[in-house]
C-alpha cells in the first residue's frame, strides 16, 4: 500500500474527529476498512496524532496559502495532513507532495489536483517565512484553542507556558513495577539486557527513553510490570489501602489503578465500571497480574443497581472529566472540547460523588481523582463537596501539572469524620 493511501486514511481520521469522534475510535474504524501493514499503520498514527497536536499551526499555514475556504472537505483534510508531514516529519518532500497530488486526483474527478500541487509547492518555497509569521498568532504558535489558552493563563499564570510546551512533546512510556515480583533497580537491569534504555523515577516507576511494544518488555506476560503514567501511579499511594480493607474502585477501567492498589495491599476489591466491554480489559489486567476482584458492570451513581449495603473502608472515585491533563496523549481533546465542558462534567460528578460518599464507613476515605487540570472539575469540585458534606475533611490535595515525567492529574483525599 502506498503513502497516498495512508494520507487519504489520515484525512478521513481528521474529518471523523471534526465530526465529534475521538481519534482513537476514528483510527480503529479506518484500520478496519484497510489492509495496512504494521509500518503503514504506525505511519498513519504518526500523521493522525501529529496533525491534531499541531493543528493550530497547520490551519494557519493553510489559511495563509489559500485565502478562500476549499469547498471539498476531503481535499482540505488531505492538505492539512500533508502540511503536517512537510512541517514535522523527515519524509522526502517531493515524494510526500507527489503522493498527495496523486491522492487528490481521486477527488471530484481530479478537480483539485492542480490546487493541491500549487499549494504544497508554494509552502515548500515559502516555508520559513510562513512559519515565522505563525509565531505572531497565539493559536498557531501554541496549538491550542484561544479559550483554552486564556483559561491556562488565568488558572496557572506561573505555569501556563510550561503546560503549553509540554503538550507539544510526545508522551513518555512509563512502567509501574509490580512490587510483589521485583523492584525498579532489578527491572532496569532486565531492560538493559534487552538494550532498552530507561531511567528510574522512584523505586517502582521507570520511564523508557523510547516506547516499545509490551511484547518486548521482560516478563510482561508474567506480571512484572504494567504500563501506567507516573502521575496516575500517585492514586494508589495517596489512598494508602491497608491489608484486609474493603475497597471500591468506582470507575475502574482499564484497571491500572485497580491493580496497583492490589499490588500494594491484600484487600477486598470491588471494581465497578459502566462499560461492560471496558470491564473485560480490567479482567485481563487482573489475570495477567494474578489478582482477583469483584467486577461489576454498572453506573456507580445508581446504588440500587449494585450496592449491597456493606460499607467500604476506601473508595477511589476516578470520576469522568474533560481529560484536559492528558492532551499530549490525546491531542484531539484540545479541539473536541468546548469552553463550558468542564462545568458540565463537574455537574455530572456531583451525584456520583455524593452517592459514593454514602457507601463509605465513618473513618474511611474517598479519593477524588481526575486527569484534568481545569479547576471546575478539581479544586472547585472539592470545595463544593466539603460544603455539601460537613462530615468530610480534605487530608491531601495534589495538583500534578503536565511535565516531562507525567501527565496532568488532580487528587483530593477526603476523610469521613
Amino acid at each position: 500500500m502506498s503513502l497516498r493511501e495512508v494520507q487519504i486514511a489520515a484525512a478521513k481520521c481528521l474529518l471523523a474527529v471534526e465530526s465529534g469522534k475521538n481519534l482513537h475510535q476514528a483510527l480503529l474504524e479506518v484500520q478496519h476498512g484497510n489492509n495496512f501493514s504494521m509500518q503503514e499503520y504506525a505511519q498513519l498514527m504518526d500523521i493522525s496524532y501529529g496533525t491534531q497536536r499541531f493543528l493550530g499551526s497547520i490551519q494557519f499555514y493553510l489559511n495563509t496559502l489559500v485565502k478562500r475556504p476549499i469547498p471539498d472537505k476531503t481535499c482540505d483534510a488531505i492538505l492539512r495532513v500533508v502540511l503536517y508531514q512537510l512541517s514535522h516529519t523527515r519524509n522526502m518532500e517531493h515524494a510526500v507532495v507527489n503522493e498527495a497530488v496523486s491522492a487528490s486526483s481521486r477527488i471530484a474527478n481530479g478537480k483539485y489536483k492542480s490546487l493541491v500541487n500549487a499549494v504544497l509547492r508554494r509552502f515548500l518555497r515559502e516555508k520559513q517565512s510562513i512559519q515565522k509569521l505563525a509565531q505572531n498568532d497565539c493559536i498557531a504558535r501554541d496549538n491550542f484553542p484561544l479559550w483554552w489558552l486564556k483559561r491556562l493563563e488565568k488558572d496557572y499564570p506561573q505555569d501556563a507556558r510550561k503546560i503549553i510546551e509540554s503538550a507539544a512533546i510526545h508522551p513518555p512510556m512509563t512502567l509501574r513495577v509490580n512490587c510483589r515480583k521485583t523492584c525498579g533497580k532489578e527491572y532496569i537491569s532486565l531492560l538493559k539486557q534487552q538494550n532498552i534504555d530507561a531511567v528510574l523515577l522512584d523505586d517502582y516507576a521507570i520511564r523508557l527513553d523510547k516506547g516499545v511494544p509490551v511484547s518486548q518488555l521482560p516478563h510482561f506476560a508474567d506480571g512484572f510490570v504494567s504500563v501506567q503514567d507516573f502521575g496516575a501511579q500517585r492514586a494508589a499511594h495517596i489512598l494508602d489501602v491497608k491489608d484486609g480493607e474493603m475497597v471500591l474502585d468506582a470507575c475502574c477501567a482499564p484497571g491500572g489503578k485497580t491493580t496497583h492498589i492490589l499490588e500494594l495491599a491484600n484487600c477486598n476489591m470491588t471494581a465497578l465500571d459502566i462499560d461492560n466491554k471496558r470491564l473485560s480489559q480490567v479482567a485481563d489486567n487482573l489475570s495477567r497480574l494474578g489478582f482477583q476482584a469483584k467486577l461489576i458492570a454498572s453506573n456507580a451513581a445508581n446504588l440500587q443497581e449494585w450496592f449491597d449495603g456493606k460499607l467500604f473502608d476506601a473508595i477511589l472515585a476516578d470520576v469522568p472529566c474533560t481529560a484536559s491533563g492528558v492532551v499530549r496523549r490525546n491531542p484531539d481533546i484540545k479541539w473536541l472540547r468546548r469552553p463550558n465542558d468542564a462545568a458540565k462534567t463537574a455537574n455530572q460528578q456531583i451525584p456520583l460523588l455524593d452517592n459514593l460518599w454514602s457507601c463509605l464507613k465513618t473513618g474511611g476515605r474517598m479519593l477524588l481523582a481526575t486527569c484534568s487540570i481545569f479547576q471546575e472539575e478539581n479544586t472547585h469540585q472539592k470545595d463544593a463537596f466539603l460544603l455539601r458534606n460537613p462530615d468530610a475533611s480534605c487530608k491531601v490535595e495534589e495538583i500534578l501539572l503536565p511535565n516531562e515525567n507525567h501527565d496532568g492529574f488532580y487528587y483530593a483525599l477526603l476523610e469521613k469524620n
